[in-house]
């Protein structure tokens, strides 16, 4: 009988949530320096308990800080890395339809663990105020964000070497995640854009040499995380979120994941969140790579939008789940939103009920479809 483990749970949840305006006005007063850090800390420290209460109340099993203390859902984890810096590039990134406030990093020293990230005394409060049998989870971005480097973000002249990079980026996930875990950590999220890109830049690639290449970037990006993964307690569940860009309701990135199923099956992780809320994501059918290549993963169906208030129906979310179990068994799967509510502090275009309605729709339509919801 194969071994499927619990987590990540029939419903569950990306990682942020709609900031507050007490948080919003919190934040902009700190930076126009009307507030102290302190004072910034104590508003995120009460947005964060409320924010645990109410995802405990609309029935989550797993628990996050809705990334309340960070800006960017990758950038603030990235800047708190030995050998990175924070820059402010002339433009943005560049949406479907809008341009991003403008924020990056640099590469500018050796790579390697910081024993003071401020992510780890973020997760210490989520950990102290998670209520007994809810879990406490974490999220990072995943290293292929770092791996997805140009030359005006690498600056360290050493990392001539590709898998010098590698190694050392490894190592400091691989060692991040074990404080995550000394920390009370058993459940950490990678997010992850670059598989997005990767089969949204095959899909439109014009020459084979281009198809090649993104390729190329496929196995380095399955190097890099399956040798951090390397090592780690057994009872440490890992997942990635593939996303495909999340700014104020707009999106990033088209193409099925069939240009990189064979490669996201050969992440050795638990399981996989996968934004299926539109066309833009192509059918079920890579699912079955995923299962083949090892059948105790589970895959988290991300159905219900996070970027717009309408709420899906139940009928036509029960019927997808149907459509995706052909290819993958029905207790390898999961239901969540597509994304998060705010994968930058903006966040998206819906109001803090109308983001609780979507989770009580996730709760609600899994407990339908599988009897151990």
């Amino acid at each position: 009988m194969t071994n499927i483990k619990k987590i990540p749970f029939r419903f569950d949840q990306v990682g942020s949530f709609l900031r507050p305006e007490t948080l919003k006005e919190a934040r902009e007063n700190f930076l126009n320096q009307k507030i102290s850090k302190k004072e910034l800390q104590a508003v995120e420290d009460q947005a964060i308990i409320e924010l645990i209460d109410q995802q405990v109340k609309n029935g989550l099993k797993a628990v996050t800080d809705g990334e309340f203390r960070r800006s960017w859902w990758h950038l603030d984890f990235l800047w708190g890395l030995n050998g990175v810096e924070q820059t402010t590039p002339e433009h943005g990134y560049q949406f479907n339809q809008v341009e991003t406030r403008a924020a990056s990093y640099q590469i500018t020293d050796k790579v390697t663990f910081n024993p003071e990230h401020p992510f780890f005394e973020a997760f210490t409060f989520l950990k102290k105020h998670t209520p007994d049998g809810i879990i406490a989870k974490a999220t990072i971005p995943s290293p292929t964000l770092l791996f997805n480097r140009k030359s005006d973000t690498f600056t360290y002249a050493s990392y001539t070497d590709e898998n010098v990079f590698i190694d050392d980026l490894a190592k400091a996930y691989h060692q991040t995640i074990l404080k995550f875990y000394d920390l009370g950590c058993r459940y950490l999220q990678l997010d992850d854009t670059s598989w997005g890109m990767y089969t949204g830049f095959i899909e439109n690639a014009k020459t084979p040499e281009e198809v090649q290449h993104w390729q190329q970037q496929c196995e380095a990006g399955v190097a890099v995380v399956n040798q951090l993964l390397q090592g780690l307690p057994e009872d440490l569940t890992i997942t990635m979120h593939v996303c495909r860009g999340n700014y104020k309701s707009d999106w990033a990135i088209a193409g099925p994941y069939d240009h990189v199923a064979e490669y996201l099956a050969q992440l050795t992780i638990d399981g996989y969140f996968l934004e299926y809320d539109d066309d833009r994501s192509g059918g079920f059918e890579p699912l079955a790579q995923i299962y083949k290549n090892d059948p105790a993963k589970k895959v988290v169906l991300g159905l219900i939008t996070s970027k717009f208030p309408e709420l899906e129906s139940k009928e036509r979310l029960t019927k997808r789940i149907t459509e995706a179990s052909a290819y993958i068994p029905l207790e390898n799967l999961c239901l969540s939103p597509q994304c998060g509510f705010a994968s930058t502090e903006e966040g998206n275009h819906l109001t803090e009920e109308e983001q609780w309605a979507k989770v009580r729709l996730v709760v609600e339509t899994a407990k339908q479809v599988w009897p151990d919801a």
